[in-house]
């Protein structure tokens, strides 16, 4: 077996791959053959291994995957076929085959490569060189995407704008990718948060699509141009200068902890979204559903450029809604759905149909399904499988969960992290001084099976060289932990907390700033809200740490949404209180509750805390109804302004 791992991985094994390969040795010979069976080529006493190794199918079941998809990225990297010319390919090959379904509207993929193509024309004026940058701004719609490929055509890189933000936040983006050019979509909103930024764009030329009394004489009607262009292909000659290390785009982070940063988003890795659909065995037959955002890195990225490198359809929704997600993916006949964040949590908020099983999807692809809802989402809705996975936009790799575990956001098993070239590891963490735990050396420690740790990856040298942002280095250095298992080597943190169990699927705990201290204990912000959301009226809870003047570390708060008109009553305090109490031990269990009016997340369904945090428990800064957690009275009793005081005064504690 070692003559094998030496082949595929001839550097010095780490401490944990020393460990599994003590199992190894004790396998039979021919599990060398089954091993080289994931390439495709079958071994002969699998029933024998797996009686002996269980976990090892799960390895071959993902292998066979990746092997799919290191061929597809491998070839056309080689070939020097970046996402664009995957698409070139696509339209000869399917020219006349939807690519787009759009609000009752069929959009071929020679009419797109034909819109596309009048885009790269109008750009083609402006002698941008190949890697300068565009911004656009533009809402979920088949623009969006003929813009961004127009662009590609010339080799420029393209911003994708949150379409949401606006005034600092809006400035700060655009300026932060260094765009030479801003296109902004359709719709009287978007012009108007352009508007209000105008004088500060100095230097950038604006470009409206569609048109609007507001615009009168300042802004240049991209229509217009687009009308008057040439529809014939653009010769790929004019984009000789692309390499693989060159942005094909810019996607911006969530910015719930200070102003959106510009994450990097290479050729390379557009070639590997490209191939994302693959792991689920992904066909040019399959209609791919997406309501998120084609800003954030799941709809562009997976959504669209995996819709690409297969060659299937994508069904394209402005927004997301809940009572439409299903009747769409039946409108579509949609195969493969996206999610993310607490979506689904929101599709089962939805008075349950009889319609609710009667769907073509036959996968759902996404992260941040949470455990407490998991089986009874997939039970409900019928959806043979789900896979959810685990990564970052600016991260150097990602896991995936291609086996239906429940739960589970991918493997991490030390047989795979042998063979993947960037390699992925979970350390002990010490959660007070929110930095890892080292040993006498200065090194960090794995965790062991059952134990909660920093998920760290080690980074390429071409990605170190290139960086995770475009901008300053003190961004990129943030993301770096340094001499992680010997002195000088350097891994990527992606600030998040993971768990193995002993088949080795890693399971998302929480995310560093999520877990707080309380009582000398950690607090994980997310287990906190699986155990809340357990009692069948609560539709959701955003678990976060609160200061109190005097105290070490932050006590548990909880913003609670009760399902649709439940009143917060007396006896729903109570049993708050109870559940609490029965389900967690005493230094987790939340001190504070508010009940806002609306939820408090952002445009990828991501639960916002900060300024939650920021506001705590005064009454004068809140204006949702809060309460304490009274043991007295056994219940969640009001907050006053008298009972805040003693919480500052530590009388209640």
């Amino acid at each position: 077996m070692l003559t094998l791992w030496r082949r595929v991985c001839p550097q010095k094994l780490t401490s944990g791959e020393q460990t599994i390969s003590k199992h190894y040795s004790k396998m039979p010979k021919n599990t060398e053959k089954l091993l080289y069976g994931a390439a495709g080529v079958l071994g002969s006493s699998i029933l024998a291994w797996r009686t002996l190794f269980p976990w090892i199918g799960y390895d071959i079941q993902f292998l066979q995957a990746a092997g799919r998809v290191g061929r597809h990225v491998g070839t056309n990297i080689k070939k020097g076929m970046y996402i664009i010319d995957i698409f070139e390919d696509d339209v000869q090959k399917f020219p006349t085959k939807p690519f787009i379904l759009f609000e009752d509207r069929v959009y071929t993929y020679v009419f797109m490569d034909q819109q596309a193509n009048r885009v790269a024309s109008v750009a083609s004026q402006w002698k941008l060189k190949v890697g300068e940058t565009v911004a656009i701004m533009i809402t979920n719609e088949p623009a969006f995407i003929w813009t961004f490929l127009g662009l590609q055509k010339l080799g420029i890189a393209v911003a994708f704008i949150n379409f949401n933000i606006r005034k600092k936040p809006l400035v700060h983006s655009i300026r932060a990718c260094e765009a030479k050019v801003l296109i902004v979509g359709q719709g009287d909103d978007l012009l108007k948060s352009v508007e209000e930024i105008r004088s500060e764009l100095e230097g950038v030329e604006i470009f409206i699509q569609g048109r609007s009394p507001l615009q009168g004489h300042i802004y240049t009607t991209f229509d217009e141009l687009m009308q008057q262009a040439n529809p014939a292909g653009v010769c790929k000659g004019v984009r000789a200068g692309v390499h693989p290390l060159m942005p094909s785009c810019y996607i911006f982070t969530s910015g719930t902890t200070g102003l959106q940063k510009p994450c990097i988003l290479t050729q390379a890795r557009a070639i590997g979204y490209g191939a994302s659909l693959l792991f689920v065995n992904g066909t040019h037959k399959d209609i791919v559903y997406t309501s998120l955002p084609l800003y954030h890195s799941a709809a562009s990225g997976i959504g669209l450029m995996g819709t690409i490198g297969t060659g299937a359809t994508l069904a394209l929704r402005r927004k997301f809604s809940a009572r439409h997600f299903w009747e769409d993916c039946r409108k579509y006949n949609v195969t493969i759905a996206q999610y993310i964040g607490e979506l689904c949590r929101y599709l089962l908020a939805v008075p349950k149909s009889p319609e609710d099983g009667e769907h073509c999807v036959r996968v759902m692809i996404g992260n941040g399904l949470r455990m407490d809802i998991w089986e009874r989402f997939q039970s409900r809705f019928k959806v043979p499988n789900i896979c959810e996975l685990f990564g970052a936009t600016e991260g150097t790799t990602a896991i995936l969960n291609i086996a239906n575990r429940v739960g589970s956001c991918g493997r991490l098993s030390p047989f795979i992290n042998m063979v993947d070239p960037v390699k992925k590891y979970i350390v002990k963490f010490d959660a007070m001084r929110e930095e890892p735990v080292r040993d006498k050396e200065g090194h960090c420690i794995h965790v062991k099976p059952g134990e909660t740790g920093l998920l760290l990856t080690t980074i390429p040298p071409q990605i170190l060289e290139t960086g995770f942002y475009k901008g300053s280095k003190e961004m990129n250095e943030k993301r770096i932990i340094r001499n992680v298992f010997k002195d000088g080597d350097v891994f990527f943190c992606y600030g998040d907390l993971l768990q193995i169990d002993h088949d080795y699927f890693a399971y998302f705990k929480d995310r560093l700033g999520d877990t707080f201290r309380w009582k000398g204990e950690n607090v994980s912000t997310y287990e906190v809200a699986d155990v809340m959301t357990g009692l069948n009226f609560i539709h959701d809870a955003n678990v976060y740490g609160v200061e109190i003047p005097g105290t070490d570390g932050r006590a548990g708060m909880a913003a609670v949404h009760l399902v649709d008109g439940m009143p917060i009553s007396d006896d729903v305090l109570k049993m708050i209180f109870n559940h609490c109490v029965t389900n967690l031990p005493l230094y987790a269990q939340p001190l504070f509750l508010r009940f806002p009016k609306e939820h408090s997340l952002t445009q990828t369904f991501k639960q916002r805390k900060v300024e939650l945090a920021k506001e705590g428990y005064d009454p004068d800064v809140v204006t949702d109804p809060l309460f304490f957690k009274d043991a007295v009275n056994q219940t969640y009793s009001p907050l006053t302004k008298e009972s805040y005081t003693q919480f500052r005064s530590k009388s209640k504690l």
